[in-house]
């Protein structure tokens, strides 16, 4: 069974054809969920399909075995035409264990297909869950499509000639789960098969394991009575090119390397280890071909510090956490804001506060990434509206950072993160540069070096790297005296320094685009959102109007300062509503900005907002 696969469908077999899908694995966070559907997501991609992907896991390492907590999944929707979430509920809902059913079935559609293994579903097992009789078994699962696979036995007949052995050999178990998918959803085999040589090519036992587990999956969907009907998406009419399946923590990295090779500078990044931060350092450390250089510091106060140090010689500093970890950067970035140098600060938002949800989007940190500094000291805010986003909007944080000498905050979160989508590689010649031109002669009409002499069109002041004969100058946290940059403590100097620095942020409203209106335009109702909201407001706006009512989107990537038209944009509409996952933050600024009154919809349930609920809400005030 598990030598080779099978390439001829028995004529018994039928396939129905649909224009999209949802498919969730969902197991133990010890069964490999996360890798299986990152598996089928990569051959989707492959195949040609659109797509976007949600992971949910745990926040501890290993949660207890077989519990509710310790469950892990994730969710794929793949399509023939262009799409923008991950789906609102699965159609196919893959359950390793009782935990993961119970967790996860009330969200399958009515009629879906359920694949359980059934091995798992024991005394011992369905009590951990929750289970006081067997599901499998009791007719709760009536009006659902059940394959049931006894996956651990299969996996040990499958593994037995590999060398694999112990409790090595029920790791393959998850390969057996994703070869049976590939066959159901006429998955590409080739791109798996050849993922896991390479990947355990040191491990030759484990990927002969694995493989074996895949094809006898696979093999085992040809032979099972009851997966006589199969599912089938086509391949989506793309726009050509090449294209690569990206997270956004994945295009960030490579967004920030982009803006080094644009700005003609080093990139260096210092950082402490955060979820779900942690993957940008990973991948930068990657790279250091292209002169990047990471820091992994001992603390979130180390790593601003590094990064400060970094901007003061002349690098393209970056540095990136969390909540938390911006909580303690937080002074730091006051003294790179009154240091007026460059600093890339990239917030991955998720669940809090404190500790609060750490592997959970959310939209949390608005309020605090506007004014969660003391003193008065406004940053320029940037959001990425997707995860290949995220890539565009590094680069455009690194422009601003050192076209204005100024930190930025770049405000990704969870569901940005680690989603995932097809993207379209760009021509990066057709990427303007930004070349940074340091000063290299003293600036003064006496010979001597200004530190805060201005530019007149962007108010940055001069960048002067450290050792440059002529241009030393104090440094530091005190106030400093306009153009001179001596410390000063005149009250008339301290008001010219803030309001110029507030000033020099607030002109950059004249540099960043307009913010455009996607829809109707004579509509009643306009949804604005930022961040990942984005395609579940587009997607909802794309239902209510298959419903015959008009509407309108917006979405803000600068939220600092705003586009200089969001005024007579939002003024245009009857009623804005603006979803956002927390309590209305967006929504405090643009009453306050504009005394607009907007509607919030908001949610801090630690999942993104479904279509479903953004769509009854324009159509409740539509009505």
């Amino acid at each position: 069974m598990a030598e080779k696969i099978a390439t001829e469908e028995p004529s018994t077999n039928s396939s129905e054809t649909f224009d999209r899908l949802v498919i969730r694995f969902a197991g133990d966070s010890g069964d490999g969920m996360q890798l299986a559907g990152s598996r089928f997501t990569d051959a989707s991609a492959l195949f040609g399909n659109d797509l976007a992907t949600l992971p949910s896991f745990p926040a501890e390492i290993r949660a207890p075995a077989g519990t509710l907590p310790g469950v892990s999944s994730f969710q794929v929707q793949i399509a023939d035409f262009d799409i923008l979430t991950a789906g609102d509920a699965p159609d196919c809902l893959v359950a390793m264990n009782p935990a993961a059913l119970k967790k996860n079935l009330k969200d399958l559609r009515p009629g879906g297909t359920l694949i359980v293994n059934t091995d798992t579903f024991d005394e011992r097992n369905l009590a951990k869950a929750g289970y006081e009789t067997d599901p499998l078994e009791d007719g709760s699962l009536e009006g659902v499509r059940v394959i049931k696979v006894p996956m651990d036995e299969l996996t040990k007949l499958a593994v037995k000639d590999t060398g694999v052995s112990g409790r090595e050999v029920l790791r393959s178990k998850n390969f057996l789960a994703l070869g049976l998918m590939a066959w159901l959803f006429h998955r590409p085999t080739e791109p798996t098969i050849d993922w896991v040589n390479q990947k355990f090519a040191r491990l030759p036992e484990v990927a002969a394991a694995n493989v074996a587990a895949f094809k006898a999956g696979y093999n085992l969907g040809e032979t099972m009575e009851a997966t006589r009907v199969t599912f089938e998406v086509k391949p989506a009419a793309l726009t050509p090119g090449t294209y690569t399946n990206v997270t956004g923590n994945t295009a960030l990295a490579w967004g920030l390397i982009a803006a080094a090779q644009k700005s003609g500078l080093p990139l260096f990044y210092g950082t402490y280890p955060i979820t779900p931060a942690s993957d940008i350092l990973h991948e930068l450390a990657r790279y250091k071909n292209f002169g990047v250089r990471t820091f992994q510091a001992e603390d979130e106060i180390a790593g601003v510090g590094s990064a400060i140090g970094a901007a003061f010689g002349g690098a393209l500093a970056v540095t990136g956490s969390s909540g938390p970890g911006i909580a303690l950067k937080s002074e730091g970035i006051s003294l790179a804001f009154m240091l007026e140098l460059p600093l890339i600060v990239i917030n991955v938002q998720r669940g809090g506060p404190s500790t609060g949800l750490p592997t959970k989007p959310e939209q949390s940190d608005l309020l605090f990434a506007l004014y969660g500094r003391h003193g008065e000291s406004p940053l320029p805010v940037l959001a990425p509206a997707s995860p290949s986003d995220a890539f565009a909007m590094a680069i455009e944080a690194a422009r601003i950072a050192v076209t204005y000498m100024t930190p930025v905050l770049l405000l990704s979160d969870n569901y940005v993160a680690n989603g995932s989508e097809p993207w379209l590689l760009p021509d990066l010649d057709s990427i303007p540069d930004f070349k940074v031109e340091f000063v290299k002669y003293p600036n003064g009409p006496d010979g001597r070096f200004l530190p805060y002499m201005r530019d007149i069109h962007t108010f940055a002041r001069p960048w002067a790297v450290p050792g440059t004969p002529g241009l030393e100058h104090r440094i530091g946290g005190l106030e400093k005296e306009a153009i001179s940059g001596n410390v000063s403590y005149d009250p008339a100097n301290h008001q010219l320094m803030t309001d110029t620095r507030a000033w020099k942020v607030a002109n950059i409203a004249n540099d960043i685009p307009l913010v455009e209106v996607q829809g109707d335009e004579d509509a009643d109702i306009l949804v604005l959102g930022w961040g990942s909201t984005f395609g579940a407001n587009r997607a909802a706006a794309r239902r209510v109007r298959l419903e015959g009512k008009k509407v309108a989107t917006a979405h803000l990537r600068y939220l600092n300062p705003l586009p200089r038209n969001l005024g007579d944009v939002i003024r245009s509409f009857d009623r804005v509503l603006i979803p956002e996952m927390n309590t209305g933050q967006l929504l405090k600024v643009i009453r306050a900005e504009y005394l607009v009154d907007a509607t919030g919809l908001n949610k801090v349930a630690g999942e993104p907002f479904k279509v479903s609920e953004i769509t009854a809400k324009i159509l409740e005030m539509i009505k």
